[in-house]
């Protein structure tokens, strides 16, 4: 029979297991953790486990849907939504992004290994769509909002009619750089390597009118 747990319980082992979730996920990833290193110092047998979450991708979900809110006021809602002229949005949207990415790690997994958010939703799709469909309809999701405004944006004649997919994997190309630094000739040229890209890729997607 599993354990009941009282509510201060269920509280404590959930941050326990979202903080163990965390640290484990960024420093050996989904794959490689098991729920023997979850359930490691949270008090709870692995049977446990299942009783606060439906697999370790829905903890990896919950982490991801904790953070989003934040992410998005950052990268959206104080910068690419922070001004009317788009090249200029998406120039601080990326500048944006690279600060979160050298301060988030969880945040920074993501975007070195996205095979391991796809395979969360595979696996949720089956064990607890709901918090599949929950993340992806969430308005404090940052990567909808950013579909959403450059769908918007090619309405009106702003950014290039081309699949949003191709338009945020030119965008995630610039994002991508500092992750693989060690490849430029020399590192310390990073900065302004990376502020010329922004500018020619902001620029490229929103050609001025005549």
């Amino acid at each position: 029979m599993p354990a009941a747990f009282s509510e201060t319980e269920r509280a404590r082992i959930t941050e326990r297991l979202l903080a163990n979730g965390e640290r484990l996920f960024t420093t050996q990833g989904l794959r490689k953790t098991s729920l023997e290193d979850l359930v490691g110092d949270a008090g709870i047998a692995k049977s446990s486990f299942y009783q606060f979450f439906a697999a370790k991708e829905a903890l990896y979900l919950e982490l991801m849907m904790r953070q989003s809110a934040d992410v998005k006021r950052e990268v959206v809602d104080e910068a690419l939504l922070s001004t009317g002229d788009v090249r200029e949005g998406l120039r601080r949207f990326l500048h944006a992004t690279l600060r979160r990415l050298e301060t988030d790690p969880l945040y920074r997994r993501l975007m070195t290994h996205p095979e391991e958010m796809a395979a969360v939703m595979r696996r949720l799709g089956t064990a607890d769509p709901g918090a599949v469909s929950a993340f992806t309809a969430s308005p404090d999701n940052p990567a909808r909002a950013l579909v959403d405004f450059i769908s918007h944006h090619q309405e009106d004649g702003e950014l290039p009619d081309h699949d949003p997919a191709v338009i945020v994997g030119v965008i995630q190309a610039v994002l991508v750089l500092p992750l693989n630094q060690e490849l430029l000739g020399d590192p310390a040229l990073l900065p302004k390597i990376q502020d010329l890209l922004i500018d020619i890729v902001a620029a490229g997607l929103t050609p001025r009118k005549e």
